[in-house]
């Protein structure tokens, strides 16, 4: 056993793949729970002998090898779990208290415990009913790109036609002046961006779900993704409803172009040289945010897709086959193409640059837009978040001799904006201290990682206290006295 992982594990606390668990000698059924939601979702640790709160209590010494003994039994008992598991759960000794460790890999099936899925959501097993949360664990675990799903009765007259010309244009103005598609017919340029192609599994030849979702006439998309729209809404003056939206229900190439027009009209376009080129911020971070949400999104979801502009934070979110849980940063940013058939179209008409590109292009231009750098949250719902600030402006005639003076400004709005969210979380505790995870992550507008390192911080610092498990415990607020901000 590493104990140094251990150790980390008490000092974060739990997670979406950290679990701790009281056992007073026997198993309780929750632990099979969180088995089988670990195993759905993206594996994970569990540590029997602890608190929700992380003290170690230990487990009955001579209990220790029958319960490893009965947890492997379970685990094997298809009567239990379907598909069966096979794990290894590890005794060990830390600060002379007895622990069982158990690792539980992500797996490459949809498992289930007395005929219910679970799946993990923050630090919770939540039992999975809904018929397209089901789907979209096994869409997940088969890595199935359902953009190439084959529609062998779409024809030609079901697409627009009519943008191919443009699309033409945009390909070879991309490419420095020459582009294969210039030359091609219009099927010979849909069979070479792989829009029309052979299922190997049926036989089938026909146009596919990238097809339909690029270039679709809007009945047909509707036939095929009823539930597809994105919901582009502002929220500055009305935030219970919103003061303008467009509902965008069209192809892809389109849809893309009626958002970015939208974003125009309700963002500040500040000014901003790099070099000797003036850059519109606006444009840069707006692009990429939407660009992202309809290049990556899961379409054979129901969840409806968002770009929202709010007073202080813009955000987009989208389903998702997600590969991890968590948030995104430039350290573990592994760039995956979601649909590599949209993604290279899109690359090919100058929609979007080479795979990752985008997200480091926002890292740093959404710093100089706002002051702070947006964030990435990878989950089954993927979300953008990028801060703004109507009053922050990046002063380039500064920057070649005040760099530090840049880093200083930034280092100041980014404090300047935590202390806020700080205070906006005590004053929630204070006004409700059975307030949960969820409800301050809407209150404050960041994500549950955000919340949860918060949270952190006060604990550690000594300004807010947690009484008793995260179920049937509330907070407590000790030092309400706070930065003036």
């Amino acid at each position: 056993m590493n104990l140094a992982k251990f150790e980390n594990a008490l000092k974060i606390g739990e997670t979406a793949a950290i679990e701790f668990k009281r056992a007073g000698g026997t198993i309780e059924m929750d632990t099979f729970e969180t088995v089988c939601s670990f195993s759905n979702r993206f594996g994970g640790d569990i540590y029997l002998g602890v608190l929700d709160n992380g003290t170690v209590v230990g487990v009955p010494e001579n209990a220790a090898q029958p319960m490893v003994k009965n947890f492997i039994s379970a685990i094997g008992n298809p009567d239990l779990f379907s598909p069966t598991l096979y794990l290894e759960p590890e005794i060990f000794k830390y600060r002379k208290k007895i622990l069982i460790h158990i690792h539980i890999p992500s797996s490459g099936e949809v498992h289930s415990f007395k005929k219910r899925i679970y799946d993990r959501v923050d630090e919770s097993d939540v039992k999975v009913t809904a018929t397209a949360k089901i789907a979209q664990m096994y869409i997940r675990k088969q890595e199935i790109y359902t953009e190439r799903r084959v529609y062998p009765y779409v024809k030609l007259k079901d697409l627009r036609l009519d943008l191919l010309p443009m699309i033409r244009i945009l390909a070879k103005n991309n490419a420095g002046g020459s582009h294969l598609w210039e030359k091609l017919s219009n099927r010979d340029l849909l069979k070479s961006a792989g829009l029309y192609a052979e299922d190997h599994v049926t036989g089938k030849n026909g146009f596919n779900l990238a097809a339909v979702m690029l270039l679709g006439r809007d009945e047909v998309i509707r036939d095929i993704c009823p539930a597809y729209q994105t919901d582009a809404l502002v929220r500055k003056v009305n935030v219970d409803r919103y003061d303008d939206r467009l509902t965008v229900v069209t192809n892809l190439v389109e849809s893309f172009e009626q958002l970015f027009k939208f974003a125009a009209l309700h963002l500040p376009d500040k000014f901003y040289v790099e070099g000797a080129e003036r850059k519109s911020l606006r444009n840069i971070v707006a692009r990429e945010m939407l660009v992202n949400t309809l290049m990556h999104r899961e379409y054979s979801s129901s969840y409806q897709a968002k770009f929202v502009i709010e007073q202080d934070r813009m955000y987009v979110e989208n389903a998702n086959r997600a590969r991890f849980n968590g948030p995104i940063t430039l350290r573990n940013l592994e760039p995956f193409p979601k649909n590599p058939l949209i993604a290279s179209f899109f690359r090919n008409i100058g929609y979007s640059e080479k795979l990752g590109s985008g997200a480091r292009k926002m890292f740093k231009y959404g710093r100089l837009y706002s002051g702070v750098e947006p964030e990435f949250f990878e989950d089954d719902v993927f979300r953008i978040i990028q801060p703004l600030s109507e009053n922050y402006s990046f002063d380039a005639e500064n920057e070649a001799g005040g760099q530090n003076e840049d880093s200083e400004t930034t280092q100041k709005t980014t404090q300047k904006t935590a202390q806020k969210t700080t205070q906006k979380i005590l004053d929630a505790i204070s006004n409700n201290p059975n307030v949960t995870r969820l409800e301050l992550s809407e209150i404050c507008g960041i994500t549950a990682d955000g919340v949860k390192w918060q949270l952190r911080n006060l604990t550690k610092s000594g300004r807010i206290a947690r009484i008793g498990g995260d179920r049937g415990g509330h907070w407590e607020v000790h030092d309400v006295e706070h930065p003036k901000t």
